[in-house]
């Protein structure tokens, strides 16, 4: 397992890297695709963050996450080493359907996503499933953990709510905490090798 990242930002990669893996940290609006890449990476974010305004009122549904005031514009960016000398890339994607062309240039060149899930918002979910799942991406699915999510689903009501196919890796996870965010990385740079040496 990765450690938590550093408070010093190294600006070149570590000399054990051997693997270079661009990842999509995919999700609907408000979902945590930020918070979990400031989590876990090991240099200075980059974030393409504009606060919200009236004008974005009649697109960005607010339903279920009424404290936010930012959203992504273009992307978020951040690197991770993981133990065997892999290094990821990850880009956190806007999750508005206006997005959709920007996706589609991000999503050139990656190996997967993980897509974050809000158990709260499960249909807000299911466009952005839709454009990794027609890029033809492998991926995983992380349940964001909010302090108010409901605790009556089960893991089989959750994979049967977002149409999952059973060979799908699932887990949960808290976007704000570095090591469960690095266990959902590794579910599904699992889940890539497995497709790999298939």
């Amino acid at each position: 397992m990765a450690s938590a990242p550093s408070s010093v930002s190294p600006p070149h990669l570590p000399d054990t890297a051997r693997e270079l893996v661009k990842i999509l940290v995919a999700g609907p609006f408000g979902v945590g695709k930020t918070t979990l890449i400031d989590s876990v990476s090991e240099i200075t974010p980059l974030h393409t963050e504009e606060r919200l305004t009236q004008a974005s009122a009649h697109v960005d549904d607010l339903a279920g996450v009424r404290e936010k005031s930012t959203t992504t514009v273009a992307i978020d960016f951040g690197r991770i080493s993981l133990p065997g000398g892999v290094v990821l890339y990850l880009f956190g994607t806007p999750g508005q359907e206006r997005f959709r062309e920007l996706w589609e240039d991000i999503s050139y060149g990656a190996l997967g996503a993980l897509v974050l899930v809000d158990s709260r918002r499960i249909g807000a979910s299911f466009d952005v499933l839709g454009l990794v799942e027609d890029s033809g991406l492998p991926y995983a699915v992380a349940i964001n953990a909010f302090p108010d999510s409901p605790r009556h689903h089960t893991p089989e009501q959750l994979r049967q709510a977002l149409d999952l196919e059973a060979g799908t890796p699932m887990v949960t996870c808290d976007a704000r905490d570095p090591d469960s965010s690095v266990d959902a990385l590794l579910a599904l740079v699992d889940h890539l090798v497995v497709r790999e040496t298939r």
